[in-house]
């Protein structure tokens, strides 16, 4: 596998603002000079200018077209499909990525599956602060959605895998998800199931051995590539002036006029870079200490990456380790460790949400619909609950 394209380590952390991480949502600010952001990194530091709120509620909601001229700066509209050169979606090839979504058996004890974790019956996220996995143990961080996930700079909190290719094989063989000893492990039990090589040769026919791990990231990674959820805000970018109602307009114009786009821009709305938790000040009790995990620089401290904004107002709990239950939690966090304002006003809450809201996606029950799996085979593995 080779790493998408990422900017230079310096030019991560050193853009302009550097206002945001996990929800980035914050309040208008007047115009003024912008934060040094080599200040900002350092926690407990002081923005220049001041911060002040602006009154919202007695304005015109902002003209669409205007508004959508700026927007078009920052965001572009989803893409119908987010397929690489290096991984062809055939329908072969899809098909089979969805069997094994679904399958518990790729597990040690054939009770979790990438769905267990990444319901795509609920915007592809299980509700819970960490996930369950094998023998009831749970990790550390929070499970984000696989919805649209394939559009972010890499995968993992930490950015360890470039790909959902390579992302797919990681909870395999973690001992605490899917707890299997190794990849041989996985494709054994897969090549006991006639249905599955079947299905590996039609979607891999070059391949003169194709049931391989390789493969089975591949077949996962491109279902996974299908998940897009095109919203009433890609509507909007694509010209619909009636598509965001005039609260969103006005969530949408504080987003953009409060810099939450210097990190959350894109077709994701984030998911182009890191960024740390506590930009003005150290968080108390975050027990992660984040580091990126390309770079293991002792400076990447608290630094994850910045989750996508999509489908966020169904995505709760929130932030890394999953400890925010609720959005308007996440927005006043957001307001007091990122820019240093202290609680957002009702307004304020208001408008973002709706903004928000129209990220909200749709979901194609067909293309997500749960497969007949192929039965086990005489030599299939059973279930190992060790």
């Amino acid at each position: 596998m080779t790493h998408h394209a990422m900017l230079p380590h310096d030019r991560l952390f050193s853009l302009s603002g550097l206002l945001a991480l996990a929800v980035t949502l914050t309040a208008c600010v007047d115009t003024g000079p912008p934060p040094n952001p080599r200040t900002m990194q350092a926690g407990g530091a002081k923005r220049s200018g001041e911060i002040t709120v602006k009154k919202q509620a007695s304005l015109p909601p902002p003209s669409s077209a205007q508004l959508r001229q700026v927007a078009k700066k920052y965001f572009s509209p989803l893409p119908a499909k987010m397929e690489t050169a290096d991984n062809p979606m055939t329908e072969a090839k899809v098909a089979l990525g969805r069997a094994l979504y679904y399958d518990t058996r790729l597990s040690k004890n054939h009770d979790v599956s990438c769905n267990t974790c990444h319901l795509l019956n609920n915007f592809g996220v299980d509700g819970k602060p960490v996930s369950t996995g094998h023998r009831g143990q749970t990790g550390d961080r929070n499970s984000p959605t696989v919805f649209n996930a394939a559009l972010q700079l890499a995968q993992f909190w930490d950015g360890r895998e470039p790909t959902v290719e390579a992302q797919a094989l990681g909870p395999l063989i973690n001992p605490v998800e899917m707890a299997q000893a190794d990849h041989n492990s996985v494709i054994k039990t897969v090549a006991s199931i006639p249905g599955y090589v079947d299905q590996f040769k039609a979607a891999f026919p070059d391949d003169k051995d194709p049931v391989n791990a390789e493969n089975l990231g591949k077949a996962i990674g491109a279902f996974e590539r299908g998940l897009t959820t095109p919203a009433a805000f890609d509507r909007f970018l694509q010209g619909d002036d009636n598509a965001l109602s005039d609260d969103a307009l006005r969530g949408l114009q504080l987003f953009v006029d409060a810099q939450c786009v210097t990190c959350h821009t894109g077709p994701g709305v984030g998911g182009t870079m890191y960024q740390k938790v506590g930009v003005i000040k150290p968080v108390p009790g975050i027990e992660d200490e984040g580091r990126i995990k390309i770079t293991q620089n002792p400076k990447d401290k608290f630094f994850f990456k910045v989750p996508i904004l999509r489908n966020v107002t169904k995505t709760a709990p929130y932030r890394h380790d999953g400890k925010i239950k609720t959005l308007d939690e996440m927005l006043d966090f957001m307001a007091t460790y990122q820019i240093a304002k202290g609680k957002l006003s009702a307004e304020e809450k208001k408008y973002l949400t709706a903004f928000l809201q129209g990220l909200e996606g749709e979901v194609d029950p067909a293309y997500i619909a749960e497969p007949e799996l192929p039965p086990s085979g005489p030599n299939t593995p059973k279930p190992d609950p060790t």
